[in-house]
């Protein structure tokens, strides 16, 4: 294979290269380092490259597949999100206001590097993870590679440019309102939301009271399914790389391009969703449009929880006075948020979500566009007060965080044709409670169909 092959092929074809001698650990680790050094100088991609430490562990790979060890991620390359402590590493959460080097790995990269993953760097994301665009005064604005002039979306956004160029074979992410479908979305790549509590978030108990959740940026389904048995371990149905691999019966789906806040929707998002029920009917499920019953209120409930989250997260950091201005307007918004509320959206989340869910009584996969447009310009945000910044992104992103709130599993992936710009779009496909194995199969199939994998950005 050609060295640029090799960069692209992903985590599970990379690591049947080293399980079948074919390929060094050490050969992936110096191909990536090289790639990283040209390409991530104009993306931004990374907020610290663990070279040194990358290469060593790689040699410590190749000695045990010498020695008959046949771990599911031995010697296959991985990023880590900069919300994943790195034993030895800062944990920046693309802020300058934490100093301490994490004591030990969070459990998500004990349990990669457990699998035989080597961790060559961090990737950026937006201060605290608050924006749906990687861009702060602390590490600079992130690129798309597809379009240097366009988000890669955030907050997983150092992740998905970092996939989407073949700088990494996979990447770790975070999604507390839609940040690993945005990224996924904005870079054409996979990004599954899992149910909420599937991948556990220690040494944090809970963030964004209860709407966060872990997972990865991709560039194939395979490859989600493969990082989802090792991070969270079989599901209800079983092994996920199974669910994926297996060919979904006939569905019957759903198409919907209503928001469940005011927004005005692009028309190349709604080409997008009716291009892809195409696709699905011509793959022989039953395909409808059909609206959820959002409700009035989900809204406030949603906005309860991120905000006071914010705020949150901006009361643990050692050094507040370095929290972009920004930052701190949000935290304060945050803080206006009674207690009261937010013990009241908690509380409405069950209704909201048995409401909403009636929808899949009779149907098995929702699909929506991920966003309510292409992406928006790099650095559209920007010096904007939090207030101008958060009407912005509601208008951008009204269809991810609802599924957060219900805490339901909800995936991106890449629609089948680019925009007029020639960036990628994502459609986003719902499951039921605990449906990701549904999810995982439907999207394998469309990916079989689309080929997006074989799509590759300009900075490449």
């Amino acid at each position: 294979m050609e060295p640029e092959e090799v960069a692209f092929a992903g985590v599970a074809e990379q690591a049947r290269l080293v399980r079948d001698g074919q390929l060094s650990s050490r050969d992936l680790v110096e191909l990536y380092l090289d790639r990283i050094e040209r390409l991530d100088p104009v993306l931004n991609a990374f907020r610290v490259v663990m070279a040194e430490r990358a290469l060593a562990d790689a040699e410590q790979a190749d000695a045990r597949r010498s020695a008959g060890d046949d771990r599911p991620l031995l010697g296959v390359p991985i990023a880590v999100k900069d919300t994943e402590d790195v034993a030895g590493e800062i944990t920046r959460w693309g802020t300058a206001a934490f100093e301490d080097p994490a004591t030990r790995d969070g459990e998500l990269v004990g349990r990669l590097r457990a699998a035989g993953a080597v961790i060559v760097g961090k990737t950026n994301l937006p201060e605290l993870a608050i924006i749906g665009a990687t861009e702060g005064p602390a590490f600079g604005v992130t690129r798309n590679p597809w379009d240097l002039d366009a988000t890669p979306g955030g907050s997983s956004g150092g992740s998905a440019a970092a996939v989407a160029a073949g700088l990494v074979a996979a990447a770790t992410a975070s999604d507390g309102a839609g940040s690993i479908r945005i990224p996924a979305a904005c870079c054409g790549l996979v990004g599954l939301k899992p149910q909420r509590d599937r991948i556990a978030l220690t040494p944090l108990i809970e963030h964004w009271y209860g709407m966060s959740v872990l997972g990865f940026e991709t560039r194939t389904v395979a490859d989600t399914a493969l990082l989802m048995d090792v991070a969270a371990g079989p599901g209800p149905g079983g092994s996920w790389a199974e669910l994926a691999a297996n060919v979904p019966g006939r569905l019957k789906v759903a198409l919907s391009v209503k928001p469940p806040v005011p927004a005005r929707i692009d028309p190349q998002m709604r080409r997008a969703v009716e291009e892809t029920g195409e696709r699905l009917r011509s793959l022989g499920h039953v395909v409808e449009r059909r609206e959820p019953d959002y409700g009035l209120t989900v809204g406030n409930a949603v906005l309860a929880r991120f905000l006071r989250g914010i705020a949150q997260d901006a009361a643990r950091v050692p050094r507040p006075e370095r929290l972009a201005r920004r930052t701190q307007g949000f935290a304060r918004m945050g803080r206006m948020i009674p207690a009261r509320a937010l013990a009241r959206a908690r509380r409405d989340a069950v209704a909201h979500a048995d409401r909403i869910n009636k929808l899949f009584e009779d149907v098995d996969v929702l699909i929506t566009p991920t966003t309510g447009r292409p992406p928006v310009d790099a650095a559209e945000w920007e010096g904007l007060s939090a207030a101008r910044t958060m009407i912005g992104m509601a208008e951008v992103y009204p269809f991810t965080a609802i599924w957060n709130h219900t805490g339901q599993p909800a995936c991106s992936v890449p629609a089948p044709t680019l925009s007029d710009r020639g960036v990628p779009l994502g459609v986003q496909l719902v499951g039921r409670p605990d449906g990701e194995g549904v999810l995982l199969s439907l999207a394998a199939q469309l990916e079989a169909d689309v080929g997006w994998p074989q799509r590759r950005p300009p900075v490449s």
